[in-house]
């Protein structure tokens, strides 16, 4: 990034922009530097948002990140605010990608241990909990009633008892059953669940011999079944499968567990005009590190990558994963142009207030996340992560819907940035990061993590490094924000028809 010690309202991502973005608000009249460029501010520009380094022509690209995020839709002067009033997106349909590698290496580095604990199967967890996991939205409430009514068993090495009720199970076909299915099989599978109850109703289109076989080989002991049509009190059938689950997750103690072990799911929302400046660059490098670690990151919210694509496919580690890639981008804007919607629909009302105009722009921002780590393999909706690296995950922008395919995917923990704030938790531990401090300041109940201090200065780098820290101490047992207020949410991905 270049930008002026002296003057620090502004700053041009890379050489090639035409456009920088105002760390802090500028005001008409002042003279401002980014770089080369000095430019005199022709009008008041918020925080977060676009000022043209040079005079743009009607048509022409506007370039940040290095990347076009659109173009002009009328002459524009140097000085002058960027924004939906003057541009618009390139994005139209379907691309056909080369694949042109630029590998990139990652020196390796050696890990560093948290306090974490070790399955009977071998993998790692972060969270030793129990869940009880619905098929079908019926018995959402009695879900939430054995939560409430059996919280004594949260003792010892347990760390919680929750549910996640959603409205699906039944009355779906096709597709959306056989993603219900697969979605909730994978939660039950998630290392941080130390013992599990799925509980049915019993009628339902997802019945107990689908789940099961979705589910594979699993533990009788960690793993127990109540279906309430077939008994005659649920709840003291629960209690007593309860107790079993807190008898077999509470011989888990933490222990050393190194940092090649994670898997850390990597989700924006809420985002403003700083979170590809601040925030998203911040965790590209957090990610890095935990590569060179030996370590696992997960990237999703497909749509999102969409007029980004240059910056993710030339690193896939070789043609197969390509494939797989510009499978999965194209398949996305498939589902878009099916339901005769348009591939650009997107950012939302929260994001252009926060300065962000096009989603050429949003997503060039978002995939920052990603740091600059070799693509190591592409996973399917549902699909478990297996490799080392970074990870490309089919999932849509929506925050519940992407955050809950993140932790189904086997991430450890999800890493969410914000610009604007959000209060959502999914299952696995969400870690909220403000690109701005205004925000961190104003909702310290919602953020863990102010990467506001890189808009004054603080290198990249070092915020990592604090992001580093703090995500060893919530991985050893500190809880996050979301976690303190409890809040834990699942969505999944609907497509077809409801019967």
């Amino acid at each position: 990034c270049e930008r002026e010690d002296k003057m620090t309202k502004l700053i041009r991502i890379t050489e090639r922009d035409n456009v920088a973005v105002a760390l802090h608000a500028a005001s008409k009249g002042e003279t401002l530097k980014a770089g080369d460029a000095v430019v005199t501010v022709r009008e008041d520009i918020p925080q977060g948002h676009k000022i043209a380094l040079v005079p743009l022509a009607a048509g022409e690209a506007v370039v940040k990140y290095g990347f076009p995020i659109g173009h002009a839709t009328e002459p524009v002067e140097a000085g002058s605010w960027v924004h939906t009033h003057n541009m618009r997106t390139n994005l139209s349909g379907e691309e056909e990608y080369a694949y042109e590698p630029s590998v990139p290496e990652i020196e390796a580095a050696e890990p560093e241990t948290f306090q974490g604990y070790r399955r009977e199967d071998g993998r790692a967890a972060v969270r030793n909990e129990i869940w009880i996991i619905p098929t079908v939205g019926c018995v959402n409430d009695v879900a939430k009633k054995l939560v409430s009514d059996n919280q004594d068993l949260v003792s010892g090495s347990i760390d919680g008892l929750y549910t996640f009720p959603h409205p699906y199970g039944c009355s779906q076909t096709g597709d959306d059953h056989a993603q219900t299915r697969k979605l909730l099989a994978a939660l039950a599978r998630h290392p941080n669940a130390g013992a599990v109850l799925v509980l049915s109703l019993g009628c339902e289109n997802l019945q107990h011999d689908q789940f099961v076989e979705e589910l594979g080989e699993y533990d009788p002991e960690r793993v127990k079944f109540l279906t309430c049509q077939d008994v005659e009190d649920e709840f003291a059938a629960g209690r007593t499968l309860l107790e079993q689950c807190a008898s077999y997750a509470g011989r888990y103690r933490r222990e050393a567990v190194p940092v090649s072990e994670l898997v850390i799911g990597l989700k924006c929302g809420g985002s403003d005009g700083l979170s590809g400046v601040t925030a998203n660059p911040t965790v590209g490098a957090f990610s890095d590190m935990v590569i060179a670690r030996g370590g696992s990151t997960v990237l999703t919210e497909v749509p999102e990558m969409f007029g980004a694509e240059g910056m993710l496919l030339s690193r896939c580690v070789n043609e197969q994963v390509f494939g797989k890639a510009a499978a999965m981008l194209n398949g996305f804007k498939d589902y878009f142009i099916s339901h005769n919607e348009t591939v650009y629909e997107n950012p939302s009302p929260g994001n252009k207030k926060g300065g962000i105009t096009t989603l050429e722009d949003k997503s060039c921002g978002c995939v920052q996340k990603g740091g600059t780590a070799p693509v190591a393999d592409v996973i399917g909706y549902g699909e478990q992560v297996t490799a080392h690296g970074l990870t490309l995950l089919y999932g849509p922008g929506n925050d519940l819907v992407s955050a809950t395919a993140l932790t189904a995917a086997g991430a450890h923990m999800v890493l969410f940035t914000t610009g604007r704030g959000t209060p959502f938790g999914a299952p696995a531990p969400t870690v909220k990061i403000a690109s701005n401090s205004g925000l961190a300041a104003r909702k310290p109940g919602w953020i863990d993590f102010d990467a506001g201090p890189v808009a004054d200065g603080e290198p990249i780098a070092e915020a990592a490094k604090r992001l580093y820290a703090l995500v060893l101490d919530i991985a050893g047992g500190r809880p996050s924000k979301t976690e303190l207020l409890g809040y834990r949410e699942i969505a999944i991905f609907k497509n077809g028809v409801t019967l």
